[in-house]
């Protein structure tokens, strides 16, 4: 069982991190840090205070993996900060594994949230033995052009501000991926809201539930191998959460990375799986192929399989606690998180 970090309340301290890209320090980008930041303020009544190194620019922390170890290590051991947003993905955040001090993680569990390249973050986390929360990124979600969507304040509220069973994830009724430049010009156009079809039943005919386990999956191909690279006791008995990055992937890398789970024996020992949706829907059908492929390869064909879901590379999104219980509903095609994210 993961240690779950104690909920948020208005009036808290919470820092902000930039523990892979460091876009958010960058001159041009610094608007859209501060957007997001005021959302926190707004929104939630949260008082952010940026780490240390996060705002110096994405060159320096490029160049500097450790001063965002470091950042990390500040944030977790500071009393005062209640919880740590992470400011953007990106692609690298694997090199800060040699300055990361698990004892400090496991000391002082808060709340941690980001997506995409912070899969590895929240590895550090579960290492660490604390649950953690894969979800809404400042730079994207927070600093969304002219308001948060109402979804994603929701699931902040629901799953980060109360104790709480988290329920029923319902899907969004409209999705966005459209690529606007974040350019300050920009920020009061809203991006244009794609109908949403709903959640998918690839495979399966029970309920079932198991403990959140996942991420981009990626980026998890970067700790294979590694000591963070789960242990076999995370993976059984698991619902397994996967979405793919902007970079989207082609559908013989998901067969093969969907292999080579197959291989270490995780598909077969979890009870189900979800998918997130694709970023602008791309390989929406060859993936479903693939993933079906492998599933018949493995005798796995009833295995429960959800997809299109509502996490990751796409706006808005729910966020998923770590090591926390859920359910696949196979007959209603429902998605619920079966206790609370936080103590």
């Amino acid at each position: 069982m993961l240690i779950k970090p104690s909920k948020l309340q208005r009036g808290d301290k919470v820092a902000t991190v930039s523990p892979s890209s460091g876009a958010a320090g960058d001159p041009s980008l610094r608007w859209r840090y501060e957007q997001g930041v005021k959302r926190l303020e707004n929104v939630f009544g949260l008082e952010v205070v940026p780490m240390p190194n996060s705002l110096q620019g994405s060159e320096y922390l490029y160049d500097n993996p450790q001063a965002r170890a470091d950042d990390l290590m500040t944030a977790f051991t500071d009393q005062i900060i209640k919880g740590i947003f992470a400011n953007i993905g990106g692609d690298d955040s694997i090199r800060l594994l040699p300055y990361i001090d698990f004892d400090v993680i496991r000391k002082n569990p808060k709340i941690f949230m980001g997506y995409s390249d912070i899969t590895i973050s929240h590895l550090f986390c579960l290492k660490a033995g604390i649950s953690s929360f894969y979800g809404p990124a400042i730079l994207s979600d927070f600093a969304e052009n002219v308001e948060m969507d109402q979804y994603t304040v929701d699931a902040v509220q629901r799953t980060l501000f109360s104790n709480e069973t988290i329920g029923e994830i319902k899907p969004v009724k409209a999705w966005t991926s459209e690529y606007l430049e974040w350019d300050e010009v920009n920020k009061n156009q809203r991006r244009t809201m794609q109908p949403n079809s709903g959640y998918e039943l690839l495979q399966g005919s029970e309920v079932v539930q198991g403990r959140l386990l996942g991420g981009c999956i990626d980026v998890l191909e970067f700790a294979k191998g590694t000591h963070i690279w789960p242990e076999q006791k995370y993976w059984e008995d698991s619902i397994l959460f996967f979405e793919t990055s902007e970079e989207k992937a082609g559908p013989d890398l998901i067969k093969f990375w969907l292999r080579n789970y197959a291989a270490q024996g995780i598909l077969q020992t979890a009870k189900g799986i979800v998918f997130g949706k694709p970023q602008d829907e791309k390989y929406y059908e060859e993936y479903k192929e693939v993933i079906l492929q492998v599933m018949k390869e493995n005798d796995l064909e009833n295995l429960p399989i959800l997809y299109n879901m509502n996490f990751g590379h796409t706006e808005p999104k729910f966020i998923l606690p770590y090591g926390v219980m859920a359910e696949i509903n196979c007959n209603d095609k429902t998605f619920s998180i079966v206790e609370s994210g936080v103590e």
